[in-house]
């Protein structure tokens, strides 16, 4: 591909999301990464080292108002969210945000409202959009393996939140915009709604630690399909399962990407045919969207749909 036909793309939060995507955009064939920026000297110099090409800035608004750009992707803290991706929508950029959508309701419609007025292309990172053990549950509905769909069930386990991998960013922490709802469940949450459409809450409860959520139970419906989700900061191994209950066949995802099947047998694990996802295999269905192609990708409206449901443990205590 020749570059003059390489998106532009600028990065804003060059935290772990952010860090880990500059690499892969550098290394994609569809982009150009024009600028980042993060307000961390040590997070930009850290970047720079690696990746010297790109200019980087200490300011969002310098980016988004300085750069020669087509799309920007979206790290920076959840409550930024919504200023920066309104702002580069109204620039007629094309936008590719973490989840969660925004930690603010009002915000968070405010971005879809915006989405849909200037039509630009936009869109959620939840790795389930593509995952190959995702993809191949959707199948076995479609075909009719699953028989009827008896009920969903999630279940997390974290001996510690936040996770090591993220002790840097403070936020992740905070009740304020982070903890295991958002920044995990969401994923799930999204899966469920893809699958079986939207979810209703029914009944939602949750229990604070010193910062962030330290156990959480909801139960939702999908039409008239229940859907329970349980997790909890607590003593043991880290748990991430995802489990459809159906007549013919049950299906569980464990760990983000191992897939099993079930039945009067067992749970038998299967060898997905199906690529894993990744950042770059979603990077690529960005570039789908932004070239005005259908794409697997969330986009805000299915965000906002996720950020009401995990909001709705949050608004039970005010």
């Amino acid at each position: 591909m020749e570059d003059a036909s390489r998106i532009r793309l600028g990065i804003i939060g060059l935290g772990v999301m952010g860090a880990e995507m500059l690499d892969v955009a550098q290394r994609h064939p569809r982009f150009e990464v024009v600028a980042a920026a993060d307000p961390s000297p040590r997070a930009v110099a850290s970047a720079r080292a690696v990746h010297p090409g790109p200019s980087y800035v200490d300011d969002a608004d310098e980016l988004l108002g300085h750069h020669a750009l087509d799309a920007v992707y979206i790290a920076s803290p959840p409550a930024t969210h919504a200023h920066h991706a309104i702002r580069a929508m109204e620039a007629g950029l094309a936008v590719f945000a973490e989840k969660p959508l925004s930690v603010d309701l009002a915000e968070g419609r405010e971005m879809v409202r915006v989405a849909a007025a200037t039509g630009t292309a936009n869109a959620l990172n939840f790795v389930m959009s593509d995952r190959g053990a995702a993809l191949a549950v959707g199948n076995a509905i479609r075909t009719g393996e699953v028989g009827t769909i008896r009920g969903i069930e999630m279940r997390f386990t974290f001996p510690q939140w936040p996770r090591a991998f993220q002790e840097s960013a403070r936020w992740v922490a905070g009740r304020a915009q982070g903890g295991f709802l958002r920044e995990v469940a969401s994923h799930y949450l999204f899966l469920t709604d893809r699958l079986l459409g939207p979810l209703q809450p029914s009944r939602t409860h949750v229990t604070y630690g010193a910062t962030a959520e330290d156990a959480a139970y909801g139960l939702f419906l999908a039409g008239d399909v229940p859907v329970t989700l349980s997790g909890q900061v607590a003593a043991g191994p880290e748990t991430y399962e995802w489990t459809l209950l159906g007549t013919e066949r049950s299906y569980r995802i464990t760990d983000w990407a191992r897939l099993w099947v079930g039945d009067d047998q067992g749970w038998t694990p299967v060898d997905v045919d199906e690529p894993r996802g990744s950042e770059h295999t979603r990077l690529s269905e960005f570039a789908r969207a932004v070239r005005g192609e259908d794409t697997t990708l969330a986009d805000f409206a299915a965000g906002l749909r996720v950020q009401e449901l995990v909001e709705h443990f949050h608004r039970e205590l005010g």
